[in-house]
């Protein structure tokens, strides 16, 4: 499954940033996941089972979903297709094949809990891409 190879990454990349923080344990992450992904719910039906043991057991995934856009090249403008695997404008119907938005998949936040006083944490200075390129 997908999902949980994204997971178990999302857990990897967030238990690398722990010792950096000064943290004990996470309580929330907070994710950009585009809609034409469509792994909202599965990523987090498998985010519990995934983060048993680690440093995120227990804590809250937040998804925020971008919406699907497309460019059409026929009318200039970005839109937002019918439906998730439609490709064509709303409009005029000319197939529009540069997406705009909706892929994306951006590790946003991390909220920590029993931070050492003793450490200053680093806050994440830009979001980081999960899925390695970034559209829009």
């Amino acid at each position: 499954m997908h999902e949980l190879t994204l997971a178990r990454y999302l857990i990897d990349l967030v238990t690398e940033s722990v010792p950096e923080l000064g943290s004990k344990s996470i309580s929330q992450i907070n994710l950009r996941l585009g809609q034409a992904s469509a792994m909202a719910r599965a990523l987090h039906f498998c985010f519990g089972s995934v983060s048993r043991g680690t440093c995120c057991e227990g804590a809250v995934l937040n998804i925020a979903e971008i919406p699907l856009t497309v460019h059409c090249r026929h009318c200039d403008g970005t839109k937002t297709p019918l439906g998730r695997y439609s490709f064509r404008c709303p409009d005029c119907g000319f197939p529009s094949v540069k997406i705009v938005t909706g892929q994306e998949m951006e590790l946003i936040s991390i909220e920590v809990t029993g931070v050492d006083p003793t450490t200053q944490p680093q806050p994440l200075n830009q979001p980081l891409n999960i899925l390695g390129g970034h559209y829009g």
